[in-house]
């Protein structure tokens, strides 16, 4: 019976090992009852050989050693960020920040989805996620790093996102200048796509905070 066990156990690590992040359903065709792979997890994540990403997901220490020898973990945070809520992208303060739009380093991992407004803290960071409509989920690109596939919204778009989670907080020119924002960063091209999103938001308040540019 032990060796059973720990031949099973085996295959399971020898599964977990190359993947970005597993839950249960992953692990379905070795082992289907999740009572004992809570326990599994569970011994494994205090003996530090599993790492929490959040409930129920989780990523192998072996994993993590892997791509920290290859220099490619903040890629994976990005790329953790999406998978822990979806539909998601990032955007707002991390990637305005990313773009020396804002120069203070943000806290957070921080995100837009059409989900109500979570968050999720692992040994990767805080993630932070702001609920928007659906209109307005939009105007983010799929980029590739490394191994990883991250959804990301454009510089216009984080800053859309930006001022429109600030939109009743921005009483006038004086309040948008305290944001301290390096608009110097923004070309054309960008301040078209900005446009573009405040048409589609259609508020006479976002539309006064784009005269303050």
């Amino acid at each position: 019976m032990r060796n059973n066990t720990n031949s099973k156990i085996k295959e399971i690590f020898s599964l977990v090992k190359s993947l970005p992040y597993f839950g249960f359903d992953n692990l379905a065709g070795i082992e289907k009852n999740r009572v004992y792979l809570k326990i599994l997890f569970y011994r494994y994540k205090k003996a530090g050989k599993l790492i929490g990403l959040k409930k129920g997901v989780y990523v192998s220490r072996e994993y993590i050693d892997k791509i920290e020898k290859s220099g490619t973990v903040g890629f994976y945070a990005e790329f953790i960020a999406n998978i822990l809520y979806i539909p998601s992208y990032l955007s707002l303060e991390y990637v305005l920040y990313e773009h020396n739009i804002l120069t203070e380093i943000p806290v957070n991992i921080t995100s837009i989805s059409k989900n109500k407004t979570a968050r999720f803290s692992n040994e990767f960071g805080n993630f932070l996620y702001h609920k928007i409509k659906s209109d307005l989920f939009t105007g983010f690109t799929i980029v590739k790093k490394g191994d990883f596939i991250i959804f990301k919204a454009t510089k216009a778009k984080a800053l859309f996102d930006f001022l429109y989670f600030r939109k009743n907080l921005i009483m006038d020119r004086k309040a948008f200048l305290e944001l301290r924002l390096n608009l110097e960063n923004l070309n054309k091209k960008d301040l078209s796509e900005l446009k573009k999103y405040i048409n589609i938001e259609g508020s006479k308040k976002m539309k006064e905070i784009l005269s303050y540019f």
